[in-house]
């Protein structure tokens, strides 16, 4: 007898890492699989479970004034499919989806939890609602070592319902990348042969993500290298329009703004340096950009937030720099540049210790434990 497994998800349209779980679990022989997606409209992510015949069901959503009509209709969805076990991903199906769930008596209620202090430190009354689903659920999946801290210390969860679970990732996509997926990168993006090194920076343009540190650093490394090029992906957010003035300050030509890069194995193979620096410890829940980069093979400058301050260690698989300085950057980004052997050790160790710690399987296996 196959267990009736219900994913809710709000406000997605492609995401990879829930395409990977719904095809591992589909065949899972214990697990009978079902999604419904809080939506406001088509999305990727339900055109890809219609093809894979996995029931999806969407109910339209576009915000608080949704709620209740959507609460209704995700308890009716429940019923349909038999749930006994669900599991939320994201604030608006959280509040949704187990809500609807205890109403209907369903024992098992699973969240995970994507953020860490974000709402403590910029929303403190969603912090309310934070606790609210916490009560809702019977377990909780934190990210990282980050969230459980937060979730434990900040919010008082009882420690015995949160579980350390962290992502999983098909690392093998990240590794081997074709020569004509890297090129046509290069040719989209125009980065001529000469243009070196390049910097990469793959984060949104939000304050917290530290990328108006990295600028004046790139800035002052174009006197070492001035046919550095700065490459820019995900440039969009709340805080572009002081990015943008940073970057104008810069020669013309040197960098390049990508808004959405959907074959990031690629991209990152265009980088020579890969750096990321949020400003404090707790503002990444996770950074699955951390694990990425690595396994990629790109000597990397990070800052300790989320997940890294976990497996990222000074020159075993990374150079690591304080927060918010822009100088201990540019002098990292040099050292990188001029030492290969460093390089060379930084990519071994940095590919071992992602495929120990964030391999698919192991996340998967662990994760499936939870739902029987």
């Amino acid at each position: 007898m196959k267990k009736n497994i219900t994913y809710i998800i709000s406000d997605i349209d492609k995401a990879l890492a829930f395409e990977w779980i719904a095809e591992a679990l589909q065949h899972e022989k214990g697990l009978a699989l079902s999604f419904i997606l809080l939506n406001k409209g088509d999305s990727a992510l339900e055109r890809f479970l219609e093809k894979k015949n996995i029931p999806v069901q969407r109910v339209n959503y576009s915000g608080k004034k949704d709620l209740m009509p959507a609460l209704w209709k995700v308890r009716t969805i429940l019923r349909k499919y038999k749930t006994q076990a669900v599991h939320c991903h994201l604030f608006d199906a959280c509040v949704v989806g187990l809500a609807a769930a205890k109403s209907l008596g369903i024992k098992k209620r699973i969240f995970t939890r994507h953020h860490s202090d974000y709402h403590h430190v910029y929303f403190p009354r969603a912090v309310y609602y934070d606790k609210i689903i916490s009560s809702l659920a019977t377990d909780i999946m934190a990210i990282s070592e980050n969230v459980r801290k937060i979730l434990v210390e900040k919010e008082r969860v009882r420690p015995e319902k949160v579980h350390l679970l962290h992502h999983g990732f098909h690392l093998d996509l990240f590794e081997n990348v074709p020569d004509e997926r890297i090129n046509t990168l290069k040719e989209k993006y125009k980065i001529r042969q000469g243009q070196h090194p390049v910097i990469g920076i793959i984060a949104r343009q939000t304050a917290w993500k530290g990328i108006q540190y990295i600028i004046p650093a790139f800035q002052k490394l174009l006197e070492e290298y001035p046919k550095a090029h700065l490459l820019l992906a995900n440039a969009k957010g709340d805080y572009k329009q002081q990015i943008t003035q940073l970057l104008r300050q810069l020669p013309e030509g040197s960098y390049t703004e990508i808004t959405f890069e959907h074959d990031l194995p690629a991209l990152y193979q265009l980088f020579d340096v890969y750096v990321h620096t949020p400003i404090d410890p707790y503002k990444e829940a996770f950074g699955q950009t951390y694990v990425e980069a690595l396994a990629a093979g790109i000597p990397s400058v990070f800052t300790l937030s989320g997940v890294a301050a976990e497996f990222i260690e000074h020159q075993k698989n990374a150079l690591v720099v304080p927060f918010e300085d822009s100088e201990a950057i540019l002098k990292s980004m040099l050292v990188l540049l001029e030492n290969e052997a460093l390089r060379n050790l930084l990519k071994e160790n940095g590919y071992k210790d992602v495929r120990k710690l964030f391999g698919f399987d192991k996340f998967i296996h662990r994760m499936i434990k939870y739902y029987t």
